[in-house]
């Protein structure tokens, strides 16, 4: 009788001790460091850290950064740019996928596959393709074309959008997969009923089926935003943050500031505004789908 009552007592036990670990370091590593960064930002830590409250200087001396200035602008422009053009180019693929063409088990990972590469692989591969002395510029002017010229690499006004360009191709086969799975599920009925009642396609789509992927294009928007604020291993690999300043990010910046230029306490602050901004973009999109799974 004991022995059986140990038995269950651990079969109903051991999923909780079996969790208990991964659990904690989730805890101490993600929780509580997050905590250990906002603390930090309220301080005057500089090469290493120091515990004395110093309330919002750090933030003081951040936004007065022209760096910081800097990474904010661009964040907007690669953002703005990035999300658009994955979530534009994704469902336009999808909707061509969608149309029962030959070959679309072939060319549906095709266009997923960037997705599996790392973004330090992405980065380093456009860094070639977009060199003037390596890449496009170089095989374009040995065929003949001396006149074409493509510097946007080593260009400051042109630099972030080798970042966007080198992010979209990777991102936006990954966008195709989520419009061409909602496309699937859209009710057949009912495009048949609108077809049958003289609906041509481009009205179709506008009316009836892009509405219905509502939810695909706000998870798509959240996981992409993501993306964009945490996005650091891909400048580093394609510009390393130039030239000069001209691609810095927040990311780039909160690196820099924390363990190269001994401003702990302002690369930590640089680091809670993302969080917060991340937060601002998450939890109202969870707050949502969990009021529309209790209605």
């Amino acid at each position: 009788m004991r022995a059986g009552g140990a038995l269950g007592w651990l079969q109903q036990a051991l999923p909780k001790l079996v969790l208990a670990p991964s659990f904690a370091a989730v805890l101490l590593f993600v929780y509580g460091f997050i905590l250990w960064t906002i603390y930090l930002s309220f301080t005057r830590s500089r090469l290493l850290p120091v515990y004395e409250l110093a309330g919002f200087d750090a933030y003081e001396r951040l936004w007065l950064q022209p760096n910081w200035w800097r990474a904010v602008n661009n964040i907007a422009i690669f953002g703005s740019l990035y999300i658009f053009i994955c979530i534009a180019l994704g469902l336009l693929l999808a909707i061509l996928l969608d149309q029962k063409i030959r070959g679309e088990g072939f060319l549906r990972p095709v266009y997923l596959y960037p997705m599996a590469v790392s973004f330090i692989v992405t980065g380093t591969a456009w860094k070639w393709f977009l060199n003037p002395g390596l890449g496009v510029e170089k095989t374009m002017q040995a065929w003949g074309f001396s006149w074409f010229h493509f510097d946007w690499l080593i260009n400051p006004d042109m630099a972030i959008y080798t970042i966007v360009i080198a992010g979209v191709w990777q991102a936006s086969g990954f966008c195709m997969a989520m419009f061409l799975a909602g496309l699937r599920g859209v009710d057949s009925d009912v495009m048949k009923a609108a077809q049958i009642d003289g609906a041509g396609a481009f009205s179709l789509y506008r009316r009836i089926v892009i509405p219905q992927l509502r939810p695909v294009f706000l998870s798509a928007f959240i996981v992409l935003a993501h993306m964009a604020i945490k996005s650091y291993d891909l400048v580093i690999a394609l510009t390393g943050g130039g030239p000069g300043n001209a691609t810095e990010l927040p990311s780039t910046f909160m690196y820099s500031y924390t363990f190269t230029r001994n401003q702990m306490a302002v690369g930590a602050a640089s680091a809670v505004i993302m969080l917060m901004t991340i937060c601002a973009i998450i939890v109202p999109y969870l707050y949502s789908e969990l009021r529309e799974k209790s209605a």
